[in-house]
C-alpha cells in the first residue's frame, strides 16, 4: 500500500468514528472538500476508502439480514 492510501485509510478510518461520534453520515464530504483545496491525490483516495468502507458495511448488513431471514424460514 503506498503511503497515500495509507493516509487516505487511516484519515477514513478516523472520519468514520468522527462520523458516529458526530451523528452525521455525510461528515466525510465535508472532509472531502477540505482535502481537495491541498491535495486531489489525498481526496481520490480518501474518497475510494470511504466508498469501500461504505460497502463492505452495506454488504455485511445484507448478509445479516439474508441468514436472519434464512432462520426464520427454517423455524417456520
Amino acid at each position: 500500500m503506498s503511503f497515500v492510501n495509507e493516509l487516505a485509510d487511516k484519515l477514513a478510518e478516523d472520519t468514520f468514528k468522527a462520523m458516529k461520534e458526530l451523528g452525521d453520515d455525510r461528515f466525510y464530504m465535508e472532509v472531502a472538500k477540505e482535502l481537495a483545496a491541498s491535495s486531489t491525490t489525498l481526496e481520490e483516495a480518501f474518497l475510494t476508502s470511504v466508498r469501500v468502507r461504505m460497502a463492505e458495511r452495506r454488504a455485511r448488513v445484507f448478509i445479516e439480514r439474508r441468514l436472519a431471514g434464512q432462520a426464520k424460514d427454517q423455524d417456520g
